[in-house]
C-alpha cells in the first residue's frame, strides 16, 4: 500500500522544512509526498529547491497565487498512492496520527476518514472561542445537509481511497474545498469513519489565515454543493 500525502503551502518558510522532515519520518515507511507551492512570496520556494524540497517526492509550483483548494486539486493529480492524505504545512496537525487514519480504510471499514479535533482525549492547544463556535455551526449545518454526523468537518486531515477522491472534481480553489467535499463525499454514499486526533493551533500572528470571510463562503459553499449540485 502507497499512502501519497498531499501537502498544500503557501508562505510557510518557517514550517516547511519540518512538516517535511516530520511526514518523511512517521509510519507508514511507504509513502511519496507531494508538496504544492501555491506562488509563496516569503522565500518557501527557495527552501523547496534547496535540500528540504530534496525530502519530497514530487513539486509542484503555482505560478499564480489560487488558494487551498486548487493546491490541492493540483496535488491530488499528481497523486499514485492507494490512499491519499491531506496535511497542511503549519504544523498545527501531527503526523504521529497517521496510523490511526489510516486503519479504518485497511481494515475494509471506511473509504473516507475525517480525523477529528473534537472526539480526542490527545492534547489540543486552547485558543480561539469564536473560532470553536464558527466550526461547531458549520459543522451542525453541513450535518443537516448531507445526513452525517461528523464533529469536525472543517478538519484538515481528511483521508480517502485515490479511487474516491479523483472521482470527485474539486471545484472551489480557497477554503471551501472542506464543505464541497464533504457534501459529494455524502451523495456518493461512501463510507465515512471519524478518528480522534491531536491539534496544536496556531495564532494569526503566527501566520494562521483563515479568518472570517473565509467562514461567510464556507456557509454559501454548504447551500450550494448541497442544494444545487
Amino acid at each position: 500500500m502507497l499512502l501519497s500525502v498531499v501537502i498544500p503551502c503557501y508562505n510557510e518558510r518557517d514550517t516547511i522544512a519540518a512538516i517535511i522532515a516530520t511526514v518523511r519520518n512517521v509510519s507508514p515507511s511507504d509513502k511519496e509526498i507531494i508538496i504544492v507551492d501555491d506562488c509563496s512570496t516569503d522565500g518557501t520556494r527557495d527552501f523547496l529547491r534547496g535540500e528540504v524540497g530534496e525530502l519530497a517526492d514530487q513539486i509542484v509550483y503555482h505560478v499564480i497565487n489560487q488558494g487551498k483548494g486548487a493546491a490541492l486539486r493540483s496535488g491530488i493529480r499528481a497523486a499514485r498512492g492507494d490512499i491519499v492524505l491531506i496535511q497542511d504545512a503549519d504544523l498545527e496537525y501531527d503526523p504521529a496520527d497517521y496510523l490511526n487514519l489510516l486503519q479504518p480504510i485497511l481494515e475494509n471499514k471506511a473509504d473516507v476518514v475525517y480525523g477529528s479535533r473534537f472526539i480526542s482525549g490527545r492534547p489540543h492547544r486552547v485558543l480561539y472561542f469564536w473560532h470553536r463556535v464558527g466550526n461547531g455551526l458549520l459543522t451542525v449545518l453541513s450535518n443537516a445537509f448531507t445526513n452525517l454526523n461528523l464533529t469536525d468537518m472543517e478538519t484538515c486531515y481528511k483521508v480517502f481511497r485515490r479511487e474516491v477522491l479523483q472521482a470527485i472534481e474539486i471545484e472551489e480553489n480557497r477554503f471551501g474545498f472542506e464543505p464541497e467535499i464533504t457534501a459529494k463525499v455524502a451523495k456518493a454514499h461512501w463510507r465515512v469513519y471519524e478518528v480522534g486526533i491531536s491539534y496544536y493551533g496556531r495564532t494569526y500572528e503566527q501566520g494562521k489565515k483563515i479568518g472570517w470571510k473565509d467562514g461567510l463562503w464556507a456557509l454559501w459553499c454548504i447551500i450550494k454543493y448541497n442544494l444545487f449540485r
